[in-house]
């Protein structure tokens, strides 16, 4: 059973957030009017620079203590339906990355649609990793639409990416799998109608299948070791059970019961569980 706080969490965003999701008019809205950007917390001073690629900002994240110049570093794409800006908890989830791991954390402010769409960022993911030494290798974390983001950056690059972590990625974007029918119900946040607006935006006339759209359908053969967390409450779990199914040697898959999307970034006490397993992760897919 799902923690009192993780049920007071999921009320909450149900009366908050799913007003944003709950129709396509909804979901056009919102496309126009996006969540504006947060800087990184005063917590992190003197540990973040910025530096411009491809037209947007990445921010380096360092470690409390000096970090060795020889360890592979780890890569975050944050979520946010691919509309709205990085949000206080991708930063505080930055932040315990970087001092539980020792590790530089590279975080990608990319552009956000309706402005831009994926053929802006396919380039970014490039060359994020071209700013790290070339015998180093990356971890690379996302969530929701930051998780498409990250596993088409471990699909394109598998040769530097030696580790990824998925937090319920938004893996389909056209959310045609007839398994969410029966999950939708029960999802406090999200629904497909709220989000068709964004993800034809991001599309950009692609089809929503075309593997650089929803990753579900790119290549899957040589794919790191992988760590999924997802909610049982959330309509990203059937297509995360999909690539479990699809990948089965590399993917392992962390389903949270009761709990809604993100869960690992929300201040419930299942997050520390959580955390603990992808902080785990990184150091078992990188050399120390």
């Amino acid at each position: 059973m799902p923690s009192w706080q993780a049920r007071a969490v999921s009320l909450y965003v149900r009366l908050t957030r799913k007003r944003r999701h709950r129709t396509l008019e909804q979901g056009e809205r919102s496309l126009a009017h996006g969540l504006p950007e947060t800087e990184p917390p005063t917590s992190l001073a003197g540990r973040v620079s910025a530096e411009r690629m491809t037209g947007v900002q990445v921010f380096r994240v360092l470690p409390p203590a000096e970090a060795d110049a020889g360890r592979g570093p780890l890569v975050y794409w944050h979520g946010g339906a691919f509309i709205n800006g990085i949000a206080r908890q991708h930063w505080q989830l930055v932040e315990h990355l970087a001092t539980a791991t020792g590790r530089e954390v590279l975080v990608p402010r990319y552009a956000l649609a309706p402005a831009h769409d994926v053929d802006d960022t396919l380039p970014l993911l490039e060359e994020v990793l071209q700013a790290v030494p070339g015998d180093l290798p990356v971890h690379v974390l996302g969530d929701s639409a930051g998780g498409t983001l990250a596993l088409l950056q471990a699909q394109r690059h598998p040769d530097r990416v030696a580790g990824l972590t998925l937090i319920a990625p938004w893996l389909d974007l056209s959310m045609a799998n007839p398994a969410v029918d029966l999950i939708e119900p029960h999802d406090p946040w999200l629904t497909r109608a709220g989000l068709r607006p964004p993800a034809r935006a991001w599309a950009a006339g692609r089809d929503l299948r075309h593997p650089d759209v929803s990753p579900l359908f790119g290549d899957l053969e040589r794919l790191p070791p992988t760590l999924v967390l997802v909610g049982d409450r959330d309509i990203c779990l059937p297509d995360c059970e999909l690539l479990a199914a699809q990948a089965p040697s590399v993917v392992t898959l962390r389903v949270g019961a009761g709990l809604p999307h993100v869960y690992p970034l929300l201040p419930i006490p299942e997050a520390r569980p959580a955390r603990a397993e992808i902080v785990q992760h990184i150091q078992d897919t990188l050399p120390r």
